[in-house]
């Protein structure tokens, strides 16, 4: 139904002198977008009904159209309110009219309410997904507390400043998420997108501050390759010199407890010794002790 209603809408500014492009786009002309859904009649509380009786119970697509265009003035007040994160006005406008579609699709005129009530929801709801794929290259908020967080923040942080844990403890409880979600999402709102290579077209001082030029990759580093293997053959060496100071039940124990990829439980260990669990538990302890000692001498 998006689709249609997307096309009829196109359709109907033909006979009002616009073009269609500038209308529907308002990427194309901003300014001639928002003049032209200016010019749309706003729909009084009956005929918005009439509209949209018809496109419920009959599906009327042209009765659609007709309320989807009537609240897109509304969609640009809406994209306004979202200024300050720094993306394109007429992107966010797009987003909101898909949302405001979606409304207009859902709407049911038995529910006593007007549509702009109704779809301020979902125009929201596309407009905050716009957002929080395009703020920033890494996603910030992923979580329900870190999507609640990310909207309400910025008007707390204007209040409050830089939190101390008094202030994220009192934020917390007015959104209803943990405090430390709270100074997480502080966090990531002060921090900043870097580029891994810095920017092509900055000078030779620049350069050295881009983390390609401080971050070393040792992965393949044949030095801290053939280091790393001789630490860990060295300390399975070391470990397997010090069970052999051990006595064979306390070496078993240790083995099937720790070194075997099926570990026995203190319970079958001690009905194949027959002692009991707390004496094998004891044994284990003591061996333990030994090994410990002997790696640390």
């Amino acid at each position: 139904m998006t689709g249609k209603v997307y096309k009829a809408a196109e359709g109907s500014i033909k006979g009002k002198g616009l073009s269609v492009i500038d209308t529907m786009v308002p990427g194309r002309d901003l300014n001639a977008y928002i003049t032209a859904v200016n010019r749309i009649p706003i729909l009084t509380a009956e005929e918005e009904l009439d509209l949209a009786n018809k496109y419920y119970y009959h599906e009327d697509i042209d009765a659609a159209r007709k309320l989807v265009l009537a609240h897109m003035r509304f969609v640009v007040y809406m994209a306004k309110s979202y200024s300050g994160y720094g993306l394109s006005e007429a992107d966010l406008i797009q987003e909101g009219n898909v949302g405001l579609m979606k409304a207009v699709k859902r709407f049911n005129p038995e529910k006593g309410v007007r549509l702009v009530s109704f779809a301020v929801h979902w125009i929201k709801a596309e407009m905050h997904e716009f957002i929080l794929r395009n703020w920033r290259i890494v996603k910030v908020a992923t979580t329900k507390a870190q999507r609640k967080l990310f909207f309400n923040l910025r008007g707390s942080k204007k209040r409050l400043g830089w939190f101390s844990q008094a202030e994220a403890d009192k934020v917390a409880a007015d959104l209803g998420v943990d405090p430390k979600v709270v100074m997480q999402m502080e966090g990531r709102l002060g921090a900043y997108d870097a580029s891994f290579d810095g920017a092509p077209d900055a000078d030779d001082d620049d350069v050295v501050v881009a983390p390609s030029q401080y971050l070393e990759d040792t992965r393949y580093d044949p030095a801290r390759n053939v280091e790393d293997e001789d630490y860990a053959q060295s300390s399975t060496d070391n470990l397997y010199m010090a069970l052999e100071g051990l006595d064979d039940r306390s070496k078993d124990i240790l083995a099937q407890r720790w070194l075997s990829d099926k570990k026995a439980t203190l319970h079958e260990l001690a009905d194949k010794y027959h002692i009991s669990a707390e004496r094998i538990r004891q044994l284990e302890k003591n061996a333990m002790n030994k090994v410990k000692a002997r790696l640390e001498a």
